[in-house]
């Protein structure tokens, strides 16, 4: 797979060297790059404790110290490409000018808000450190690898290393100050790494679906306290896809290839203890339902045709309930039926099937398969 450097590719994208140091360069936040002052996080007193982590299982085809040894610097020192600390929004009636219908945003629901996050704003910043639905969150955004994911962050925030792997954004947590893959979810520095984040879904969407899904949205402006110019994409664009985002050329290389689909086709990502799994975006929009096994566990992934995106599912195991009534995805029927999913013959909106249902993400499928070289692949 061809590689370019930096400047080959920017300049193929007709894009300036100045106009992308706002995204690469240091942070004109008015602090020093790569400076962690205790109470960062806006709190006073004692320095707060890490990012909460969960009890869970991942599938890993490497070891801490073979990341570590992998990581390298994107360009910017710590903070250097700097996180968005006081997010501003706007309602859906009165959204930023420079955001259209067909702009990608990444939408979160958690505890009854919703908020959209564009994707224009997000390529400068990569991080969003906010409060949704009362609880502390961070959404955080790739533009090297297509990944927008959500994490738990506690009493912390976390910030942009400068360093990638994989070609991925490598986050730090300002308490700790250690190294959190962000597709990883996974702390790979510090006294006994291996513990992982918790996560919650984001949706990679366009504007328009996801104003009409969620009317009570609100999004976030480009009211970041940083100058930078929004309104152009230093890697190429999305509305219509172009430069680094529409060709085979990397800026970084991935951990390992492979050829079944294109570098950067799109698809959607689950790891659990089962194992990990990708199914091809373009495909589930095709099938509407895809159902395997994976790790000797019946999953099932459906299109939800209103956002376009999808979600993964696996029974039961028996120990879980949400207080509803549950099917056993191994013997249950499932089909497609006018943008809904029928389970034995009852109703189901997509997202809302009565099976334990799988954080996932879009990602581009070098990305995916650099990390998870182990997963199984549906074309």
């Amino acid at each position: 797979m061809v590689q370019v450097d930096r400047r080959t590719l920017i300049g193929a994208l007709g894009v300036g060297i100045s106009s992308v140091s706002g995204c690469l360069g240091p942070s004109d936040a008015g602090t020093e790059s790569g400076s962690i002052d205790e109470g960062s996080d806006g709190s006073t007193g004692s320095t707060p404790e890490g990012p909460p982590t969960v009890e869970r299982s991942l599938p890993a085809a490497y070891t801490a110290e073979e990341l570590e040894a992998a990581s390298r610097s994107g360009g910017p020192p710590p903070d250097g490409i700097p996180a968005i600390e006081d997010p501003q929004f706007a309602e859906a009636a009165d959204p930023p000018a420079l955001l259209d219908n067909g702009d990608p945003v990444f939408g979160v629901v958690l505890n009854g808000e919703a908020k959209a996050y564009p994707q224009f704003v997000l390529v400068w910043h990569e991080i969003v450190n906010d409060i949704v639905g009362g609880t502390p969150v961070s959404v955080t955004y790739c533009p090297l690898t297509g990944t927008a994911q959500g994490f738990h962050r506690g009493e912390t925030t976390f910030g942009v290393s400068g360093q990638l792997i994989n070609a991925n954004l490598v986050m730090f947590d300002r308490a700790t100050e250690t190294w959190w893959p962000q597709m990883l979810a996974t702390r790979i520095t510090g006294d006994d790494p291996g513990e992982h984040l918790q996560e919650f879904r984001v949706v990679w969407t366009t504007w328009e679906r996801w104003r009409s899904a969620h009317p009570e949205t609100v999004v976030l402006t480009d009211d970041t306290g940083f100058a930078r110019n929004y309104g152009s994409d230093p890697y190429g664009g999305y509305n219509p896809r172009s430069g680094y985002y529409a060709g085979d050329s990397f800026l970084f290389p991935p951990l390992t290839e492979d050829a079944r689909l294109a570098p950067k086709a799109v698809v959607i990502g689950m790891r659990s203890a089962n194992g990990a799994v990708a199914v091809r975006k373009e495909t589930l929009r095709e099938e509407r339902i895809i159902e395997f096994d994976l790790g000797g566990v019946r999953h099932a992934a459906v299109y939800d045709e209103s956002l376009d995106t999808g979600y993964v599912y696996r029974s039961r195991d028996g120990t879980e309930s949400d207080g509803t009534d549950s099917a056993d995805l191994e013997t249950a029927t499932l089909s497609w039926v006018d943008r809904d999913v029928v389970v034995d013959g009852a109703v189901h909106a997509p997202d809302s099937l009565p099976f334990e249902r799988e954080i996932v993400f879009d990602a581009m499928w070098f990305a995916w398969y650099g990390y998870y070289p182990m997963t199984d692949l549906h074309r």
